[in-house]
């Protein structure tokens, strides 16, 4: 296997999942059984999930794992949990994302970390999937907060348009369970297949020929930098072992790092 994505330049990708995803009483434990398979989490920044204790335990689970950290953020939606579409306007937008953004560098700073990346939740992360001007917003409230971070995002033409126009790093994030059309767009309205085997299959297929199958049956050509994990799926734990056999993953940056002849 590592001949083979060395030989198509892929020599590492990172694995991501969802921290803090719970608010008060309402609990999450199981997402922590994610936290030893991953490089990058997303910590819920308090407007979908996420209260102040349940951010700071994933902090310091992050800090002992040494595992790279993002800030997770959605729209001022705590009772939908970010799923219900918000219609607001570039000045709006902006502020919901510095508000959240910020909030979580403070909180690392004050255990001696530093956030790496931003990724959008639920339906301000399809909106921006959809929406290249909303996602140009999204990008640029990420680097009012610092041009070093990386906004992560599904893949496809509108994330590395994004990159390209507003100058911040972008990482293409890919879904195993997801159905894709012919141009390599999420359809969040198919339900997401929960088949440990086929998805495994998937992965093989996009890190050996950077391609994902699509709802007609054809292979779409996609890049790939992230691989999202969500605690949603049944199977998520069984997949996400299974994924660590194949490939040993590294955050976004490493592979940057790595590329630039810094590390080996």
């Amino acid at each position: 296997m590592q001949n083979t994505l060395e030989r198509k330049g892929i020599k590492n990708i990172d694995f991501n999942c969802d921290l803090a995803q719970c608010f008060g009483i309402y609990k999450n434990s199981s997402e922590y059984e994610l936290s030893d398979y991953v490089s990058s989490v997303n910590i819920a920044c308090g407007f979908h999930a996420g209260d102040p204790s349940a951010i700071k335990e994933a902090l310091l689970t992050a800090k002992e794992k040494n595992i790279v950290v993002g800030a997770h953020i959605g729209y001022d939606d705590i009772q939908g949990f970010g799923y219900r579409p918000m219609d607001l306007d570039e000045d709006e937008l902006e502020a919901l994302v510095m508000y959240q953004v910020g909030a979580l560098m403070t909180f690392a700073k004050a255990y001696h970390m530093e956030i790496e990346h931003v990724r959008p939740h639920g339906a301000m992360y399809r909106k921006a999937m959809e929406d290249v001007e909303v996602s140009k917003t999204i990008a640029r409230a990420i680097k009012k907060c610092s041009q070093w971070l990386v906004y992560y995002g599904a893949a496809g033409d509108n994330l590395a348009v994004v990159g390209e126009e507003e100058n911040i790093q972008v990482a293409h994030e890919v879904h195993l369970e997801k159905i894709y059309d012919e141009q390599g767009d999420i359809i969040f309205n198919a339900r997401d297949l929960e088949n440990t085997e086929i998805s495994v299959s998937r992965l093989k297929d996009l890190l050996n020929n950077s391609r994902v199958t699509n709802n007609v049956g054809g292979k779409t050509i996609i890049e790939a930098d992230t691989i999202h994990f969500s605690n949603k799926l049944a199977n998520v734990k069984e997949l996400i072992v299974a994924a660590n056999e194949i490939i040993k993953p590294l955050p976004y940056n490493y592979k940057n790092a790595m590329k630039s002849g810094w590390v080996e």
